[in-house]
């Protein structure tokens, strides 16, 4: 699989070589920014606390699933398991997701939320 590719767009566009983003932090920046226009999801929050941790972002995409970022400079096991982890707390736990999009987006939105497809990106 290829690496995803990051860009530097000031002063016309760059390729940023890979291994230069030293942290996962300068990634999730980024992202968080810049997620309507990169994934279609609408930012609610950076470092939601859950249970036995913090997912990196949480958002809502175009359809109104939850989804959750975790940013990682290498893939091992462990991703895949703390992906899973928070995909089931978020599952366990709708009420605190639906009171976070109701701050951030308002009724409306929290009720049109759909459990259907929810995602870890």
């Amino acid at each position: 699989m290829a690496d995803i590719k990051l860009f530097d767009i000031h002063a016309g566009v760059r390729e940023i070589p890979s291994g230069t983003v030293t942290l996962e932090r300068e990634i999730q920046t980024v992202i968080e920014n810049n997620m309507p226009t990169f994934f279609g999801v609408a930012f609610l929050q950076s470092e939601y606390r859950v249970d036995g941790g913090r997912m990196d972002s949480i958002g809502i995409d175009e359809n109104y699933c939850p989804v959750i970022f975790e940013y990682k400079r290498s893939l091992n096991e462990n991703v895949i398991n703390q992906g899973l982890f928070y995909l089931d707390w978020l599952l366990n736990h709708k009420d605190s997701f639906k009171v976070l999009v109701i701050e951030k987006l308002g009724m409306g939105i929290a009720k049109k939320i759909d459990w259907s497809k929810p995602r870890v990106l």
